[in-house]
């Protein structure tokens, strides 16, 4: 009988790899078989961690602040080399983004009203166990901010990763109870299971010790979470659309709106996904992305092949998402030099390139007559997601009326999607942004209750 050395030795591997990454993660804290003693041992760890002050919860936040940084390159290869998604260098600059600038709990505020009758108090108080979706786009990087995020308002967190990167999210999740436990926090702050299914999700949507969830993912995960009965924080899809008008600096315009496509090939959700030009600044726009971006400009031929090859009448093709555009063209037979970051092109709104959320840098361009049509089919584009969306012009009524009619948790005026993070911009990060369910995007006070606290007829001292 003849044997194929090559499928046995391909088999080997596999059942090697598999052994190790269980060996991985039975070492790791945090770990569990099932989901209910996940949950159990999550409960029992925010027992300790309500009761520690906001001092002690820094502590462990600024232990998890440090261990993101020294292991950023570890885990951004990590992501990239289980998923097949994303770049290297990128992951690097997003996991400091999330160690530097995601709220901890200086995002906790009083409100106090003091009067003849007393003194009233708002606090925010932590739900308890919170139960996490994540997706494998950004996987370490959403375990890190939303563990900073939950456990600074007093609460604990079980996940439930998305199983092509759960390699990944138990490595993040290590270092958050490693960062607890070297503070003199407990561990288990964060949990989750060895093998992440749709039932270990179900069984914590459904957990009586479950409060709330915070799902990050796609609109079908949303879904199931605001169908739990239970407080759901929904950080779905998007198709942000990047808005060019006559006013604009084109060349600006156009190295922003590249630079922030082909950030991490396209994987964060804010990212430019189309363009909306005004007809008489197209062409220069084109032409800037092209000869100056390193953009290739792909005919009708290609396109085909390539809309047959990035979709599947189940949805995108898997192979295809967060690579970079060398490798998809490769995919289609097409040879570009490594100096090539993006697709472009030109079409209508409805083209299934442009009207489809891709999460890859393929860039198509709408033509519109004037700002009213661009705004038009800008708002068409981003399906009422309410997510994020983008826009180049100078004049002050335009981005007004853009931005009342768009809606979006999101709006970026003159600057890379990114700068939306903190990332060349102000404010803080987060990679759970909730525009289904208005949020916005999330931090510690999103991850806590309002409790109102009075004393009638007393400790007013005025």
């Amino acid at each position: 009988m003849h044997v194929n050395e090559n499928l046995v030795q391909e088999i080997v591997q596999e059942v090697v790899a598999k052994m190790q990454i269980e060996d991985d993660v039975q070492k790791s804290h945090g770990v569990f078989a099932d989901m209910n003693d996940a949950i159990a041992a999550a409960k029992k760890a925010q027992a300790v961690v309500r009761r520690m002050s906001l001092d002690q919860r820094e502590q462990i936040i600024t232990n998890i602040r440090r261990k993101t940084r020294e292991n950023a390159e570890v885990l951004a290869r990590m992501g990239v080399n289980e998923t097949g998604m994303g770049n290297v260098g990128h992951k690097i600059l997003k996991h400091h983004l999330v160690a530097d600038k995601t709220p901890g709990t200086e995002d906790l505020h009083t409100t106090a009203w003091s009067g003849d009758r007393g003194l009233t108090l708002i606090e925010m108080g932590p739900f308890g166990v919170i139960g996490a979706i994540t997706p494998c786009t950004n996987p370490s990087e959403t375990v890190i901010c939303n563990s900073i995020g939950m456990i600074a308002a007093g609460n604990t967190v079980v996940f439930n990763p998305h199983p092509q990167a759960i390699k990944t999210s138990i490595f993040a999740l290590n270092l958050v109870n490693e960062a607890s436990i070297e503070a003199g926090g407990p561990d288990n702050v964060a949990c989750t299971v060895m093998k992440p299914t749709l039932e270990s999700s179900n069984i914590m949507m459904k957990h009586p010790d479950i409060p709330l969830i915070a799902a990050t993912g796609g609109p079908g995960v949303v879904t199931a979470v605001l169908s739990s009965g239970k407080r759901g924080i929904g950080a779905g899809a998007g198709n942000p659309p990047a808005l060019v008008d006559e006013t604009a600096d084109i060349r600006k315009a156009a190295e922003d709106i590249v630079n922030g496509c082909t950030f991490d090939n396209n994987l964060p959700c804010i990212a430019e996904k189309e363009i909306v030009a005004v007809d008489s600044i197209a062409d220069q726009l084109m032409k800037y992305m092209v000869e100056e971006q390193g953009c290739y400009l792909a005919s009708k031929e290609e396109l085909d092949r390539l809309a047959e090859t990035v979709m599947t009448p189940k949805g995108l093709n898997r192979k295809c998402v967060g690579r970079d555009a060398k490798t998809l063209l490769g995919m289609i037979g097409v040879t570009v030099p490594d100096n090539i970051r993006c697709i472009v092109f030109e079409g209508e709104k409805e083209h299934p390139l442009i009207a489809e959320e891709l999460m890859m840098p393929i860039l198509g361009m709408v033509r519109a007559k004037d700002i009213d049509d661009a705004i038009e089919k800008a708002v068409w584009l981003e399906h009422g997601n309410r997510h994020s969306a983008h826009i180049h012009s100078k004049n002050i009524d335009n981005i007004t009326k853009y931005a009342k009619e768009i809606d979006t948790a999101i709006i970026v005026k003159n600057a890379p999607s990114y700068a939306a993070l903190g990332f060349g911009g102000e404010g803080y990060c987060t990679f759970t942004i909730a525009s289904r369910t208005g949020e916005g995007l999330t931090s510690t006070k999103s991850f806590t209750k309002s409790r109102r606290c009075v004393m009638s007829d007393s400790l007013c001292i005025r």
